[in-house]
């Protein structure tokens, strides 16, 4: 045997491609063509292995620790949410034409917080007024004149409009109908107290309130 054909002679170890260094896939030849086992590229070794940890991280997480909500458990806590807004827009949804002034305690007293802030600057403390009117006596600026009577619902239109030229904004936005209700509501109970140091009277005089 010469030694060209010893070098050819394969002796049990695996055949390389002289070129690109590569071995050959046994059993992969096609018309002379031989497939070689190429290297995978790093990257792609690489973003194999991500998915496959992301894959068991995800499993975990979603379906057996729970560590995570799934789809049905988003959608449950979603239509919780939609549920509970459609709830407080309802509360604080109000009918202005059969409005009336709130008597408990605690809606009273709510009117009472929400007066301390944004009504004794002008009206004082205890509703004698400032530079806003008296708020206890029988002298009223907005109410119904035809029927000598200061309602609640006038009240109601003077909050939402607002007064600008004697100064008082809109507080449409800033308060919601069931809070401007209870606020109202206080200042119609604090009719007929006698708070020191009142404001002249203004406004047209009226015998009914609410």
């Amino acid at each position: 045997m010469s030694n060209i054909e010893d070098k050819n002679i394969n002796h049990g170890e695996p055949e390389i491609d002289e070129l690109t260094k590569n071995r050959f896939l046994g059993g992969h030849e096609y018309d002379g063509i031989r497939e070689l086992d190429n290297k995978l590229p790093g990257w792609w070794v690489w973003l194999f292995i991500i998915t496959i940890v992301f894959s068991a991280v995800y499993l975990l997480g979603y379906n057996v620790a729970g560590w995570w909500p799934s789809q049905k458990q988003e959608y449950k806590i979603a239509m919780d949410e939609l549920n509970t807004m459609k709830e407080s827009v309802k509360k604080n949804t109000v009918d202005i034409a059969t409005m009336m002034p709130l008597t408990d305690a605690t809606s009273l007293g709510a009117g009472l917080d929400i007066y301390k802030k944004i009504c004794t600057t002008c009206h004082g403390q205890n509703g004698e007024g400032l530079v806003g009117p008296n708020m206890t006596d029988e002298y009223w600026i907005h109410g119904d004149s035809i029927n000598n009577k200061v309602t609640i619902q006038d009240l109601y239109k003077v909050v939402i409009t607002g007064v600008l030229e004697k100064g008082m904004i809109s507080y449409k936005d800033q308060l919601s109908p069931e809070q401007i209700q209870q606020v109202l509501s206080y200042m119609l109970s604090l009719q007929g107290t006698k708070p020191a140091n009142p404001k002249a009277p203004q406004g047209k005089k009226y015998e009914k309130f609410g």
